[in-house]
């Protein structure tokens, strides 16, 4: 006798209804636990998120937020993104619940707990509902992927050490760990094309 277990898939609704400040995120109608990151991980993501959010205090191109921010994708994919960037074109999508839509942009920095999800899982999902740049930085060796969405698909732009070339922000944020962080904008245009 063959015995078939189902588990149900969770929704929105379920994910709204779970305590405020616990860190979860639904992905693939899962509900997915991630233990606090560690104070390197949170300090490198608070100097960019300040190093862009400082940009676009001066350029007036968007906003940017941080995690613990929602983002809501559709009925099963809640995610909190580390850093996500809303361009002024699309400033409709943010809510007091966080982003109900795509970004723009997203800064994923890994770490043990998280490095299946951000690599694999949000890859997909943010190529699937259209995230044009996506940023993976490993903080262990100072390493970026940079993924351009072309034609409703992602391409790999670059592996690079400490750089995080956006052309939606038209600058590069250098992001060492070791030193400051800064960035440079663009004169007219932007070098980087997927």
């Amino acid at each position: 006798m063959q015995t078939t277990v189902t588990i149900e898939k969770k929704t929105v609704k379920d994910y709204q209804q779970l305590p405020e400040g616990v860190p979860y995120q639904l992905i693939n109608g899962k509900l997915i636990l991630s233990p606090a990151p560690k104070r390197n991980h949170q300090k490198l993501i608070g100097r960019i998120h300040a190093l862009i959010l400082s940009f676009c205090d001066e350029t007036s191109i968007g906003e940017v937020y941080i995690a613990p921010t929602d983002v809501y994708l559709d009925n099963e994919n809640v995610v909190q993104s580390d850093i996500f960037f809303v361009s002024n074109n699309k400033l409709s999508i943010l809510t007091e619940q966080g982003a109900e839509g795509v970004p723009d942009m997203v800064i994923e920095l890994l770490s043990p707990s998280n490095a299946y999800y951000d690599l694999r899982a949000k890859l997909h999902l943010y190529e699937k509902y259209g995230v044009k740049e996506y940023f993976i930085v490993d903080p262990e060796d100072n390493m970026v992927i940079a993924y351009g969405l072309t034609e409703g698909r992602y391409k790999e732009v670059y592996r690079e050490n400490n750089k995080i070339e956006s052309t939606i922000l038209q600058t590069i944020i250098t992001c060492k760990k070791t030193s400051p962080l800064k960035y440079k904008k663009y004169d007219n245009h932007c070098p980087l094309q997927p």
